[in-house]
């Protein structure tokens, strides 16, 4: 392993990585998709999700996202401007 610096991140360590070629071309199409400045960032973000994966909703929250989803498509929300201007409330 070699070692190289990373403007304030510190040391970084390179590892060499073997995937298989449809793997590859789907990472060179996506690191750039998303916007990384390159593929090494679009890796490292990605092990990163890997050992600590971002928090996920519970199937509750899941449903409680989608029933009000259906309610804003039948018009029964206000907008919280709405709801202060009923409330007579300021900003």
């Amino acid at each position: 392993m070699s070692t190289d610096t990373d403007s304030g991140d510190g040391q970084m360590q390179k590892i060499n990585v073997r995937v298989p070629e449809p793997l590859l071309e789907r990472i060179d199409e996506e690191w750039e998709r998303r916007g990384y400045s390159s593929k090494s960032e679009a890796i490292r973000d990605a092990l990163r999700d890997w050992v600590s994966p971002p928090a996920t909703l519970s199937d509750e929250t899941l449903d409680d996202l989608a029933a009000s989803r259906e309610q804003a498509n039948r018009g029964e929300t206000l907008s919280a401007d709405d709801v202060r201007d009923r409330l007579d409330l300021d900003d």
